[in-house]
């Protein structure tokens, strides 16, 4: 029997290919998806009244301290007719510079409490975004486990019905046999797997479902030189952003620190009875901060100190993923494009099954060129869900 030639193809789920391997498709169902859970995650909520919480927090720390009010009543040891009365009612505050220093401080930590909560959307989004691609995924595998168990199960009343007529053996039987029950469990894997990412899913849209059947891949550009998108996305990225403004809130919190040392004031009311007549006047007075400030100075200028370490750190982390991702998309999408440029005969094991059917190949041949078939499809399937994941994570700072 004559073997036929199979080219390794690609099977029309994996969307239209044109000349030049590029794949077309309907975009736009990703940012549904990330609007919703935006709107619907209880993480998120929960992190937005948190900041809200830190703001008013900020706020309140710049009050004044509460009034004291104090009376004295004294009487006499040997006469308890005689008595004495002194009231006494204070306000103490710090020294005036520093509540507007510390006004300041509080503006930079709220604008750092925005940053810290942009940073938990962004992490949530990219998480959502990550479940969604294995989403489209597990759907286009799917579709190909569908595809090799509807041919199996032809296969099996095939060989049934030759068994029947003797022309075929049940070792034969039981090989394409197997391989229905291949099928069933890897498509019972899917299934599996499929609830358990749409589930997380939900949970992460805040227990509200959400329609995946439509999700698609985004339409992406990749430059073709890092340097073309390299600016932006150092200058983009929010670690790096959050980092400096603790920067800037670190400078004041040193300021507030070394402006502590200036002296508390108090001023106040008095009324005194010790004459007889009573003598009204006023409280002045001030504290020097000698032990309750010690070693905040220090304390400030190692934090900031830390946090303008942690910056470069993050800045040669940033500088060196994005690289990274980056050459890794590049890779990924030149295998994708190998795969396409072999799969342009469109060969599919509809002509393999005819094949065999017809005697031109044997069982065993078509089981080889299937395997390499479906195994060709899945691995372009991977590629595919890792060129996205690579790619959201290059611009993660757009979500």
């Amino acid at each position: 029997m004559r073997k036929i030639k199979i080219v390794l193809y690609l099977v029309i789920c994996f969307g239209n290919i044109s000349a030049s391997g590029q794949i077309t498709r309907e975009t736009g169902s990703i940012n549904e998806l990330l609007r919703s859970v935006e709107t619907h995650n209880t993480e998120l909520k929960a992190f937005s009244q948190r900041m809200r919480a830190q703001k008013t927090e900020n706020k309140l720390s710049n009050n004044l301290p509460d009034p004291t009010v104090s009376y004295s009543h004294l009487w006499g040891a040997d006469n308890s007719s005689e008595t004495i009365g002194e009231l006494i009612v204070s306000q103490s505050m710090d020294f005036p510079t520093l509540y507007h220093t510390r006004r300041q401080l509080n503006r930079q930590k709220n604008v750092m409490a925005d940053h810290e909560y942009q940073l938990k959307r962004r992490e949530i989004l990219l998480k959502a975004q990550e479940i969604g691609f294995d989403i489209i995924l597990l759907r286009e595998e799917q579709l190909l486990l569908k595809e090799r168990h509807q041919n199996a199960s032809e296969l099996a009343i095939l060989y049934q019905q030759r068994i029947e007529s003797g022309d075929a053996n049940v070792i034969e039987l039981n090989k394409v046999k197997l391989e229905l029950l291949n099928a069933k469990t890897e498509a019972s894997i899917n299934e599996t797997n499929l609830k358990r990412k749409e589930e997380e899913l939900i949970i992460l849209n805040g227990n509200t479902p959400f329609q995946t059947e439509q999700l698609t891949y985004p339409a992406i550009v990749l430059p073709t030189d890092y340097a073309e998108i390299k600016d932006d996305v150092l200058n983009g990225e929010l670690a790096l952003a959050a980092l400096e403004q603790e920067s800037r809130v670190g400078h004041n919190l040193l300021k507030v620190a070394q402006e502590s040392w200036l002296p508390k004031l108090e001023i106040g009311y008095r009324r005194n009875t010790e004459s007889g007549a009573p003598f009204n006047g006023f409280v002045v007075g001030f504290s020097v901060p000698l032990f309750e400030n010690k070693g905040k100075v220090k304390m400030a200028r190692q934090q900031l100190l830390s946090t303008e370490l942690s910056k470069e750190q993050v800045k040669s982390e940033t500088s060196y993923n994005a690289l990274q991702n980056f050459r890794e998309a590049q890779k990924t999408k030149l295998l994708m494009d190998e795969y396409a440029s072999l799969f342009k005969e469109h060969s599919d094991l509809l002509i393999l099954k005819e094949a065999l059917k017809s005697g031109q190949i044997s069982l065993i041949e078509y089981f080889s060129e299937a395997a390499i078939i479906y195994q060709s499809q899945l691995n372009y399937l991977q590629l595919e869900n890792k060129y996205h994941k690579t790619v959201a994570s290059l611009f993660k700072n757009k979500l």
